[in-house]
């Protein structure tokens, strides 16, 4: 905790410091700009945080089906903090997010140290991690530092600190995988793409496996495609139809309905030329993305970058690109696959301001309502 505690502190005060910033702005430049001034004042509980908030405070019932699109694990823990007095749901919700976001970067150093013993690689890990451009929504109010949380610790439980050895071998301890993945297809859709790194090693030791362990590697597998069940049979239960939650996400003003990657990523190309800032800021991130997806393949284990690509194939599978960025910070092999590219001290030097710079902007974008988190 103490090793990326500095980490942690600086991305907070850039983007902190950029919310005051965009604040003066809306204020004296923009003032007659009523989106961005209402955008300016929610600041850390702005966008998809104040659904959250909204969530944890009243339930999904008077928020009706749009809500149904923010899975539960998060929102139902900021709800139970805010039983605490003097604790309201806003509070609840950014104090969780950010406490969340300390723990997993934490045990993203655990995991790198444990895949490749460099204590470097580990640090440059976290601090790229922490100031990349779309890290600002781990300061806000939203569910990506609670998957980070349960995404890194199933890796754990399959390949590091939290798994047996055995041999000279790492062994995964299934019941915590089964566990962490539950709680990360509880907490976003992008939970259950851990099905495929948890197939890769449950295949990658099923021929040296008893019956009773081949079982609980099965267990293991399902375990993210059983959270994200769980809520779809609430949906179910509650409102009559287990698919809302699915069918609102790809509405086509969220991520849209499955379409062809190729072709938005083409859509989105041409409205560059159309002065649409947001879309014309993911197309170097698709790009990136693919190199880093095959970087991961090279230089890890299969199955970080079996995660990776499902993240990244399932961010672009909608009509849109909006969010890509934040949905692929998720693949949080891809930033263990940069800072593998990153080995230089000049290089690392300047690839963190760029980065400090991009986490500025991009916040500066979303508190000024000109880009979709």
């Amino acid at each position: 905790m103490w090793a990326v505690l500095p980490a942690w502190l600086v991305a907070r005060a850039v983007v902190v410091g950029t919310l005051v910033v965009a604040r003066e702005v809306v204020g004296h430049v923009r003032p007659g700009n009523a989106a961005a001034a209402a955008r300016a004042h929610q600041g850390l509980l702005g966008w998809d945080a104040g659904w959250y908030e909204a969530i944890a405070r009243v339930g999904y019932g008077p928020l009706g089906h749009q809500s149904l699109r923010f899975f539960p694990l998060f929102p139902l823990a900021a709800r139970a903090l805010a039983l605490v007095p003097g604790v309201s749901a806003g509070v609840a919700v950014v104090v969780l997010a950010n406490g969340a976001a300390l723990v997993g970067t934490a045990l993203l150093r655990l995991l790198v140290l444990r895949e490749t013993g460099d204590r470097v690689w580990a640090d440059r890990t976290v601090w790229m991690f922490s100031l990349a451009p779309p890290a600002f929504v781990l300061v806000m109010g939203y569910s990506e530092a609670f998957l980070l949380v349960a995404s890194v610790g199933c890796f754990l439980a399959l390949r590091g600190r939290l798994a047996d050895v055995q041999g000279g071998r790492a062994l995964p301890r299934w019941g915590w995988v089964a566990l962490l993945g539950f709680a990360a297809g509880l907490t976003r859709p992008l939970g259950a793409v851990l099905v495929l790194p948890t197939a890769v090693e449950a295949l990658r030791q099923w021929r040296g496996n008893g019956w009773g362990r081949r079982l609980a590697s099965a267990a293991g597998v399902l375990g993210p495609v059983a959270g994200a069940g769980a809520f779809l049979a609430w949906s179910a239960a509650a409102f009559g139809n287990g698919l809302l939650p699915v069918q609102v996400q790809t509405q086509a003003t969220h991520h849209g309905g499955l379409s062809d990657p190729l072709a938005v990523l083409v859509h989105d190309a041409v409205g560059a030329f159309h002065h649409h800032v947001g879309t014309a800021l993911h197309i170097p991130w698709v790009v990136l993305a693919g190199v880093l997806v095959v970087v991961c393949f090279r230089r890890l284990p299969a199955s970080y970058g079996a995660f990776a690509a499902g993240v990244v194939l399932v961010a672009m599978s909608g009509t849109n690109l909006d969010s890509f960025e934040r949905y692929a910070l998720s693949a949080f092999p891809l930033t263990i696959a940069a800072a593998a590219l990153v080995v230089r001290r000049p290089l690392v030097r300047v690839v963190l301001v760029l980065a400090g710079l991009g986490l500025a902007a991009y916040a500066f974008l979303a508190f000024v309502n000109l880009l979709v988190p």
